[in-house]
């Protein structure tokens, strides 16, 4: 058999098009260059001869960029010429009203775009079985794929270079849709500086005032937009959430926060919480070796339930003890270490917070790793032993190349 011919074409060069494309295409056409030939390409133009040479378009979100019809016409189009076409979904098609981009959904009518493209491809690949099953039984779709995120362990970022500290750290990273989630661990993180100021720590990572205040005239209907302040942001509100507002800091160290600048402040790993900023998506996981224990809070929603377990998928891999809210996607991987009644399950990998536990047993499963600190080195090394094959960029790639081969030969 020749080798498969794939067009691959990322949304972006952001975490998404990280995980989704470039990583996965790129370790293929590096590691599998006997069986695939890969080209990656961010931009594609409107051309039918650019496509001729290919036997597979893989692409996430669009094929071309801000034009649905175009999109949607180019599939027609690469199905007619026996192209087939490869639609990959990471997170749920539609928002709901607490998701910062609902508006912006709504009125694009880009749940619907999703919808559509994923029902006119041949295949479509996603990220867990719980996701496969709710594309198969809402769309219809029959041809759905499971690939996880995975991750290379010789990227540098997922090489585990712990700093020591005498704190035990309860570290947090992600984007700026997650203020619903990180409020269930508001009454867990007040608890904590208040009873253990001097064995605790809490660290944000990722914070990021980048962005532009818009606005719409109600009359009119015109948007105007500005450069947004900080404490417009949803980090300042995440960060009002890890210090308990401002209460489990110094007053020197709060007047040091708000000038949101990023020189860095006298001793600043020994304070109670750490700022830490945005990075490049190709650094940023090395933020996990500012911390000891994940934390993974998750509000029960048809979003949430539908996304990835990339949190546990990377603390796995940098060693560090989770602990999370007890639904889909984490119970895919995760089991308590904490029974129902109390008692200790040797097999559990984790710590799990029941939805209707949440705001009391974040705190006690902090508390408890504070005072078992052993708990916490054990905890990391089980999850690692989870994830270390099965979310291996190696061990998906394999799969993904035998997808990618069994479609030609159908």
């Amino acid at each position: 058999m020749s080798k498969v011919r794939v067009l691959a074409i990322p949304s972006d060069s952001h975490g998404v098009g990280k995980y989704r494309i470039i990583d996965p295409f790129t370790y293929i056409g590096d590691n599998h260059s006997d069986e695939v030939h890969v080209d990656l390409v961010f931009d594609v133009p409107n051309e039918n001869k650019f496509f001729e040479n290919y036997d597979i378009v893989y692409f996430h979100s669009f094929i071309h960029r801000g034009n649905t019809q175009l999109n949607l016409d180019r599939i027609d189009w690469l199905k007619k010429e026996g192209i087939k076409v490869v639609m990959d979904i990471d997170d749920f098609w539609r928002v709901d009203h607490r998701h910062p981009n609902y508006e912006t959904f709504k009125r694009n009518g880009y749940s619907k775009v999703r919808a559509d493209l994923l029902k006119k491809s041949d295949y479509v690949t996603t990220t867990t079985p719980i996701y496969q099953k709710t594309i198969k039984s809402l769309l219809g779709i029959k041809n759905v794929s499971v690939f996880p995120n995975a991750v290379n362990e010789k990227e540098s970022q997922f090489q585990p270079k712990p700093l020591k500290s005498d704190l035990v750290r309860f570290g947090w990273l992600g984007g700026s849709s997650h203020l619903y989630d990180l409020e269930l661990i508001k009454s867990g993180i007040s608890t904590i500086t208040q009873q253990y100021k001097d064995k605790s720590q809490f660290v944000l990572c990722g914070f990021d005032l980048r962005g532009n205040m818009k606005t719409i005239n109600r009359q009119t209907g015109e948007m105007s937009e500005r450069p947004i302040k900080p404490t417009e942001t949803v980090w300042y509100k995440y960060e009002k959430i890890f210090t308990n507002d401002y209460k489990s800091v110094s007053e020197n160290y709060k007047n040091h926060l708000q000038t949101f600048t990023q020189t860095q402040f006298p001793e600043e790993l020994n304070q109670p919480y750490v700022r830490r900023w945005t990075m490049d998506i190709n650094k940023y996981a090395s933020n996990y070796n500012y911390f000891d224990v994940s934390l993974a809070p998750l509000v029960k929603s048809e979003f949430n339930s539908n996304k990835s377990q990339l949190k546990v998928i990377e603390a796995g891999f940098h060693k560090k003890a989770i602990i999370a809210t007890e639904e889909d996607p984490y119970l895919i991987d995760l089991v308590s270490s904490v029974e129902r009644g109390g008692g200790t399950n040797p097999k559990g990998n984790s710590l799990l917070v029941p939805t209707n536990k949440n705001h009391k047993q974040w705190g006690k499963h902090m508390k408890k790793l504070i005072d078992n600190p052993n708990m916490i080195e054990d905890l990391g090394n089980k999850l690692y032993e989870t994830v270390k094959v099965k979310y291996s960029l190696a061990t998906v790639s394999k799969d993904r190349v035998e997808f990618l081969k069994s479609i030609i030969k159908k």
